[in-house]
């Protein structure tokens, strides 16, 4: 079975770097999850949140012409409900107006 684009797979991870973890893949491929794909919550130290052996679940994002594959972590996940915004009411300051810099 040929890996698809959207395809949620199991893997292993193998390497962290600053920028993302190494997973390795089914039929001995290996895929990168970047470190903005791996929580909808901000990642600053990915070795707090993943570790090499981990058995994690991915989905494939894209598979490149020359074999990189993309993957998530986060998009396997259902999304995170965002708090209803509140309305901004009255603005303090000059009102809006602009005002020349001053030179």
């Amino acid at each position: 079975m040929a890996l698809q684009v959207g395809d949620i797979v199991e893997g292993k991870v193998t390497g962290i770097k600053p920028f993302g973890a190494f997973v390795s893949l089914p039929e001995g491929k290996t895929g990168l999850v970047h470190i903005s794909e791996v929580s909808y919550e901000f990642v600053q130290d990915l070795s707090a949140v993943l570790s090499d052996g981990q058995t994690v679940s991915v989905k494939v994002l894209s598979i490149a012409p020359d074999g990189k594959i993309a993957l998530s972590i986060k998009r396997t996940q259902p999304a995170p409900e965002r708090a209803p915004r509140q309305p901004h009411g009255e603005r303090s300051g000059n009102g809006g107006e602009r005002r020349p810099a001053p030179r």
